[in-house]
C-alpha cells in the first residue's frame, strides 16, 4: 500500500498530536498546585512493583523447567540483577549486568 504525500503528512501530524497530547494531559488534569486524587497516588505506589512482576512472569513464560538447562540461565540472570541492584542501586547497571550475564550463559556456557 502506497501513501500519497498528503496522507503521509496527515499521518505524521496525527502521530505527533497524539504524542503531545499524552505528554501534556497529566499536567492539565493534575496541576502542580492541586493535590492528585487518592486513586492516582495509589496507582503511583503499586504500579511500579506490579509492572516489574509482570515483566518477570513474561520473561519466564517460555522457559522449559523440565528440559536442560532447567531455567538455570534465567534464574542466574535474575539473581545477578537482584544482587547488582541491592549492591549499587543503579537500574542501568542492574539491567546491563543481568542482560550481559544472560547472553554469556545462553551463548557460551549453556550453548
Amino acid at each position: 500500500m502506497y501513501l500519497t504525500p498528503l496522507q503521509t503528512l496527515v499521518m505524521i501530524l496525527a502521530v505527533a498530536a497524539g504524542t503531545q497530547l499524552t505528554r501534556w494531559l497529566p499536567f492539565w488534569l493534575f496541576p502542580e498546585k492541586k493535590e492528585p486524587p487518592v486513586w492516582v497516588l495509589y496507582l503511583g505506589r503499586v504500579l511500579p512493583a506490579a509492572t516489574m512482576g509482570l515483566l518477570v512472569v513474561y520473561c519466564l513464560k517460555g522457559v522449559s523447567w523440565t528440559a536442560p538447562p532447567h531455567g538455570a540461565p534465567e534464574l542466574l540472570a535474575i539473581l545477578a540483577v537482584v544482587l547488582l541492584h541491592r549492591w549499587k542501586s543503579n537500574v542501568l547497571l542492574s539491567i546491563a549486568g543481568g542482560t550481559a550475564l544472560y547472553m554469556l550463559l545462553v551463548q557460551v556456557i549453556f550453548a
